[in-house]
């Protein structure tokens, strides 16, 4: 049968069979964002450096976050760069995630050089849990790192003090992040710990990422090669802190491809060959397609305790006498 408008005599069975595209056979339960990647200090050890100060539209960014709710997301972590930089932007985020999209937990990752009392009023019932990065409470040896502004690391670790006690005075959870290298392997830390009470303590193991933190010859802003600690090193920074009960340990293994890390574009960055090379952007393909490009090893999210008790203490019930 033919058509003077179609030739339609060919066989239907030569046809291409379209097949759909392959899922990624996990769901994004926990997902990390890096908005920015502008920060105010130098850490050199740091694996997501300032290459560029874009940040994503307000509105854009509650797109994909909606897209990534739908898809699974429970708990939406913020990192950076600094995210105080963007302190308005920030909140907003958190604000919407918790009155729109209804996540579980909200969490944010900082240096706390940046963190006040008024945002901590004006956003802090929207976040669940703040991790404050804390890698030594020896002046020099953040000095040494980079971990400072202005030259000064002194008002980095009183910072540090007063942003875990402001946090917990409004019912955010409170948690320090140390990364291990050669400058602290052998830092006592247990009194501070002790002192601050996380209700985690992440320990990890400086990583290498090239292009990140490689040195000149991988095109990195970084060089971290002179930091990097053996493991009989970083275990013994454990040995020595092990009777902290938030102790959490996370050494290379367990982290390079156990985060779902979403760019400043919302791409997923894939670690998995030493490196962090973004895929496609959840706003142009959407969240399952997207997926596919992360590298994700959703076995080794879920052996290092990637799902534990994120959400903020309930607020205590009021009683009518």
């Amino acid at each position: 049968m033919t058509s003077k408008w179609l030739d339609i005599s060919f066989p239907f069975t030569s046809l291409p069979i379209l097949k759909p595209a392959p899922k990624p056979g996990f769901v994004p339960v926990s997902v990390n964002w890096f908005p920015h990647r502008v920060c105010n200090y130098r850490c050199d050890f740091c694996f997501h450096t300032s290459t560029n100060d874009y940040i994503l539209p307000l509105d854009e960014g509650k797109r994909a976050l909606r897209l990534l709710a739908d898809a699974g997301m429970k708990k939406l972590n913020i990192s950076g760069g600094e995210p105080f930089l963007q302190p308005a932007y920030l909140g907003e985020v958190f604000k919407f995630c918790k009155e729109e999209l209804h996540i579980e937990s909200c969490s944010v990752v900082c240096n706390g050089s940046k963190v006040t009392e008024k945002w901590l009023d004006t956003y802090g019932e929207y976040l669940d849990l703040i991790a404050i990065s804390c890698d030594s409470f020896d002046v020099e040896t953040n000095l040494k790192q980079g971990r400072a502004e202005n030259g000064t690391s002194t008002t980095h670790i009183n910072k540090v003090f007063k942003v875990a006690q402001w946090s917990k005075a409004r019912g955010i959870k409170v948690k320090i992040n140390t990364v291990v290298t050669i400058n602290n392997w052998e830092e006592d830390m247990n009194d501070q710990i002790q002192e601050i009470d996380p209700v985690r303590w992440k320990v990890f193991q400086v990583l290498l990422l090239d292009s990140e933190n490689t040195g000149p010859g991988s095109n990195s802003l970084r060089d971290a090669r002179h930091l990097t600690v053996i493991g009989e090193q970083y275990q013994a920074f454990l040995d020595r802190h092990a009777q902290q009960p938030s102790l959490v340990p996370e050494d290379n293994n367990a982290m390079k491809d156990s985060y779902l890390l979403l760019d400043e574009k919302m791409r997923f960055l894939d670690c998995s060959n030493s490196g962090k090379k973004p895929g496609r952007s959840i706003l142009d393909v959407g969240v399952e397609t997207a997926l596919l490009d992360s590298g994700f090893d959703e076995k080794t999210f879920l052996e290092r305790g990637g799902i534990f008790e994120w959400t903020r203490e309930p607020e205590p019930e009021s009683v009518d006498w």
